[in-house]
């Protein structure tokens, strides 16, 4: 089993749970369904309505980022 590394395979958040990152997620190969935040592969082992729940959360935070940061 790999040693995960800090702030390479994951962070920890403002609460202390352990996030992991996107380049552990691609390491590993596949969606583990667990709705990760930084899953690269579009939740797609996530079990609906949660998929599409957390899709369009995606979606919505991307389009507030992308308006704070318009120039």
């Amino acid at each position: 089993m790999k040693v995960l590394v800090e702030g390479e395979d994951y962070y920890r958040n403002r609460d202390g749970f352990v996030v992991l990152t996107e380049k552990h997620h691609l390491a590993r190969g596949y969606c583990c369904g667990m709705a990760c935040t930084h899953c690269p592969y579009q939740f797609e082992a996530v079990p609906e309505p949660k998929r599409s729940l957390t899709l369009a959360k995606r979606e919505s935070d991307n389009t507030d980022l992308n308006e704070i940061h318009e120039f």
